[in-house]
């Protein structure tokens, strides 16, 4: 009998990559989300008919934090990882055979702005703020209540690369010459932006914000690897080993590409684009540092540990042309 694996928000490029590995695999792979879904938000019914007999439950559902900071979009940010990890777990509670496991998103952002030291799950400080807030609240809608027959794990992802994310814009600039660094610096603030915690305050210096990071391919082998490992839950860091910071990322990313150099972006360019494309500044400009302590101790192998590679495997995989000396 084939595995039965069920994604919730698999409509992203992490959900899709793993619904596309588990088909591959031959498992049967049932979809929660809307259009299209082997079972839609609100249906509790439906809810429960597909988690029970699953041999894991993975929740990817939540809003892009890629938006403009407003309002409306901090509330939708909010509900669409609040409300969507309830009616699972109200769907897990009602069934009468469980997931033995559940997979939650969650995000390396949990943790302060760190210059100074790594942070894991043992010695990490969890920072202030927006993104901060969302991601304690979501940790907390997630652990709430007694599953006794189902095993918990939250997925602090750092940044993941893969085709379809982060990486895609980055790739663009590097391309057309404005491949530098993201340099922060000072900008003025409005007492609405420090009120709602999204005002990013100047610390970095000089591109050094670190970047932490992680292949799709270390996501998917990750959740396997912690699928064996019984005595694991609650969260847990998924990031490769050895991070960079945000000079070096873009430097080893024009050298991927075969780029000579790249124009820095210094703050007032970024807040300027990032109105402009609706984004905001911090997803580039806080300091993560971040290492998956609990996953190196349990003995897990990264099939990309360092950045290069890590690169010049997405890169091949779009299809880009790259440098003749890395061929």
């Amino acid at each position: 009998m084939s595995e039965r694996i069920v994604i919730a928000g698999a409509s992203g490029f992490i959900g899709r990559y793993l619904a596309e590995h588990y088909r591959a695999a031959g498992a049967t792979v049932l979809l929660v989300g809307r259009d299209g879904a082997d079972a839609r938000w609100g249906d509790a019914e439906a809810l429960r008919r597909v988690v029970t007999g699953a041999d894991v439950l993975i929740n990817l559902a939540g809003k892009s934090v890629n938006c403009r900071y407003t309002d409306a979009n901090r509330a939708e940010i909010f509900r669409s990882r609040l409300e969507t990890t309830r009616e699972l777990r109200e769907a897990v509670a009602a069934s009468d055979a469980p997931p033995p496991v559940w997979f939650n998103a969650s995000t390396a952002t949990i943790y302060r702005h760190a210059e100074d030291r790594p942070m894991t799950e043992s010695t990490g400080e969890l920072g202030a703020g927006f993104s901060v807030n969302v991601a304690r609240t979501w940790e907390a809608e997630f652990f709430e209540g007694e599953l006794p027959a189902t095993r918990r794990v939250a997925l602090r992802m750092a940044i993941v690369l893969g085709d379809g994310s982060a990486l895609v814009p980055l790739l663009r600039l590097a391309r057309f010459g404005l491949g530098g660094p993201q340099l922060d610096g000072h900008w003025f603030a409005t007492t609405a932006r420090r009120n709602a915690g999204t005002f990013h305050e100047f610390r970095a210096r000089g591109g050094r914000q670190r970047f932490s990071w992680v292949h799709i391919a270390d996501v998917l082998g990750s959740i396997e690897f912690l699928r064996t490992r019984p005595e694991l839950d609650g969260p847990v860091n998924i990031a490769a080993p050895n991070p960079s910071d945000n000079r070096t990322m873009m430097a080893t990313l024009r050298r991927v590409l075969g780029v000579p150099a790249g124009l820095p972006a210094f703050r007032w360019m970024l807040e300027l684009g990032s109105a402009v494309i609706r984004t905001e500044t911090e997803l580039v400009l806080k300091s993560r540092w971040v290492v998956p302590e609990r996953l190196l101790a349990a003995g897990y192998t990264f099939a990309f540990p360092d950045l290069e590679p890590a690169l010049r495997d997405i890169v091949g995989r779009r299809e880009l042309p790259l440098p003749q000396t890395s061929r």
